[in-house]
């Protein structure tokens, strides 16, 4: 990869103004560190440059439109900081815990944090099943970290009694849903799928653009 293609940022779509608002231009230092040295640590491909806006920073922030206000919230192997720097960007009343095992990832985040002034963003440096019993949010999200049913294994146990799972999926996620239906049951837990951010994200990826979540919840009594 060339220096040239590791440090060329997209140009900012019109999308993104709708999005983050007043905070766009955090977002937009954000998108330039995550083309720059998360492209350069390998903790961003180098094919994701283009559409860094488009796949990355958009979808993960429109995911914050199902967040109630003032929410604790957990971002489970974070990596570069997806989704959660994106959520803390455009919801700076979330209080957002970046949960990332790897030494090098973390370095990074303390860096992003630092650097953006995210006064409503900590990082730990763990994984998520060591803090379970430790530790309790409102809602614990993370991206691409693992199938249905494992995730479910590490995520549920850090909701408080309110709590809920969002994690952001694919295609394929009524099928992990249909597949992993007895991890869920054995936790106690009905998921769903939702689609979230159709109308911000139409005007960047076209008519029936949205992010696909499964929400995770209690099952009621």
């Amino acid at each position: 990869m060339s220096d040239h293609v590791s440090r060329e940022t997209p140009p900012v779509p019109v999308a993104a103004r709708g999005v983050f608002g007043e905070r766009l231009e955090l977002a937009e230092r954000y998108a330039e560190l995550l083309v720059d040295q998360a492209t350069v640590r390998g903790l961003i491909g180098p094919r994701e440059v283009p559409r860094i806006w488009e796949r990355h920073l958009l979808n993960c922030a429109v995911v914050t439109d199902l967040i109630p206000t003032g929410s604790t919230v957990a971002d489970i192997g974070s990596g570069a900081g997806l989704p959660g720097i994106c959520m803390a960007i455009r919801r700076p009343d979330l209080e957002i815990t970046l949960v990332e095992p790897l030494l090098r990832r973390t370095k990074f985040l303390d860096e992003v944090v630092a650097e953006l002034g995210l006064v409503n963003v900590c990082v730990h440096r763990s994984r998520a099943e060591e803090l379970h019993g430790k530790r309790f949010f409102d809602v614990v999200t993370s991206r691409a970290v693992a199938p249905l049913g494992r995730l479910a294994q590490w995520s549920w146990p850090l909701c408080g009694p309110n709590g809920e799972v969002i994690a952001m999926k694919g295609a394929s996620a009524t099928e992990e849903i249909d597949r992993d239906a007895k991890d869920l049951e054995r936790l106690g837990v009905v998921a769903e799928v939702e689609l979230v951010g159709a109308e911000a994200l139409g005007s960047v990826e076209g008519p029936g653009a949205a992010v696909t979540v499964v929400r995770m919840r209690r099952v009621k009594s």
